[in-house]
């Protein structure tokens, strides 16, 4: 076959979104952000509304999203994004507001913005990356960090007798009322790609409904914080944190999921 038989348009089955910036991705080899973050424009440039979208970045990793998200982009101070949100969406209700954060900014130091924008049912969707780490500051234990999981300052492992129980912030935030929308999706796999693609397109739709506050989490990897190769990290992935933090939708239409 002719190379010009290859790239004719109706042969092509992917491309790179425009709401992506020509930025070279500056996340370790591996990391679940890149794909994240395709998936979140990806979505935004199909339903049409990149005009009308604002995104929140605070601080971590995930601060990085002003560079790769050609969408109007704003850094909210560590873990205060649902708060900034809040401001953006009630000062314009009618545009899509979501928030870009990692589990270390969303359920530790952010906790209490997480909560009560959840609880308030701010009009937002909150796009959760739950690594089980605190990836740029040096791999230290997070919320999320699972028992016996070794981190830059549980090097022996968690021990949940002294330093407590992973936290999943995700069925805490779906019991509230406020809450429309809760799913927890993954990155690794291209089939859990779509799910999490169809998720944070539900997301997003359900702005338009003005119900209550739609939430995604992503289970991803971070294989320099977890000392691991790429593809190490999602066979660990796969055999540990799923176990623990397992996939599918939560809250639908209001309503919890029965599993």
């Amino acid at each position: 076959m002719d190379i010009k038989d290859i790239i004719k348009p109706e042969n092509q089955v992917y491309k790179k979104t425009d709401l992506m910036t020509e930025n070279a991705l500056s996340y370790c080899p591996g990391c679940g952000h890149g794909t994240a973050h395709r998936l979140t424009m990806e979505v935004v440039e199909e339903l049409g509304i990149k005009e009308d979208t604002i995104g929140v970045a605070p601080v971590g990793c995930s601060v990085l999203a002003y560079d790769f998200m050609n969408v109007d982009m704003q850094q909210a101070a560590h873990g205060r994004a649902p708060a900034l949100a809040t401001g953006i969406s009630r000062t314009w209700p009618d545009k899509y507001v979501f928030t870009y954060q990692g589990d270390g900014d969303l359920a530790a130091i952010g906790t209490a913005e997480t909560i009560h924008a959840c609880n308030r049912g701010e009009n937002i969707v909150i796009i959760f990356i739950n690594n089980g780490i605190y990836g740029m500051t040096g791999g230290q234990m997070a919320p999320t960090t699972l028992p016996g999981m070794r981190s830059s300052t549980s090097p022996y492992g968690r021990d949940v007798r002294s330093m407590g129980s992973p936290i999943k912030i995700t069925e805490l935030i779906s019991n509230l009322p406020g809450v429309y929308f809760v799913s927890r999706q993954a990155v690794h796999t291209p089939k859990h790609v779509r799910k999490a693609k169809k998720a944070i397109k539900q997301a997003f739709e359900n702005v338009k409904l003005k119900k209550g506050l739609s939430f995604v989490e992503i289970v991803s990897n971070c294989n320099s914080g977890w000392k691991m190769t790429p593809n190490d990290a999602n066979k660990w992935l796969e055999e540990n944190m799923l176990d623990f933090y397992q996939l599918g939708d939560i809250k639908i239409d209001g309503q919890l999921v029965q599993k």
